[in-house]
C-alpha cells in the first residue's frame, strides 16, 4: 500500500479529518459517502459507490433515472412486465 505520508489525530469525539489533497485525488466532495472497513490491520476509507438498487451488485451496471441497476435486475424487470 502507498503512503500518502499525511499525519492526522483522532479528536475527542473519533474523528478525523481526510486531507483536501487525498480528498481531491478521489474526487471526494463536500457531504460524499465514504465507505470504512478494515483489511488485516489497517482503516481503509474509499469513496462510496454504490450498487444495483435492487441487489446491490456491482457488475454490469446501467443508470436509470439516476439509479444504478445491473443487467441481471433489468433483465428479471423486463420479464417481470411481459
Amino acid at each position: 500500500m502507498k503512503s500518502a505520508g499525511v499525519v492526522r489525530k483522532i479528536d475527542e469525539l473519533g474523528r478525523i479529518v481526510v486531507p483536501i489533497e487525498l480528498r481531491k485525488s478521489l474526487n471526494i466532495g463536500k457531504r460524499e459517502a465514504v465507505e470504512i472497513s478494515m483489511e488485516d490491520d489497517c482503516i481503509l476509507i474509499r469513496k462510496f459507490e454504490p450498487g444495483c438498487c435492487f441487489c446491490g451488485s456491482t457488475d454490469d451496471l446501467e443508470v436509470y433515472h439516476g439509479n444504478k441497476v445491473c443487467n441481471k435486475c433489468i433483465k428479471d424487470l423486463s420479464s417481470a412486465t411481459e
